[in-house]
């Protein structure tokens, strides 16, 4: 069985996090350094679905 959290380029590790910060921002979320458990289910699916949509939109904008 593989770990889906497997990362194929680990030096990426710093720059989603930066990601998911700078995502978090920009929807109304205050996440903090280090443990965010506290923070609701919706907020969380904000904040990754937002990132799902601009690595997309990247991605696709580098298609062209």
């Amino acid at each position: 069985m593989t770990n889906s959290n497997y990362k194929v380029v680990p030096e990426a590790r710093e720059a989603l996090n930066k990601f998911k910060y700078e995502v978090a921002s920009e929807v109304g979320v205050n996440l903090k350094d280090g443990y965010n458990g506290n923070i609701s289910s919706r907020d969380a699916g904000r904040i990754g679905g937002n990132m799902v949509r601009k690595l997309i939109e990247q991605a696709e904008s580098q298609m062209k």
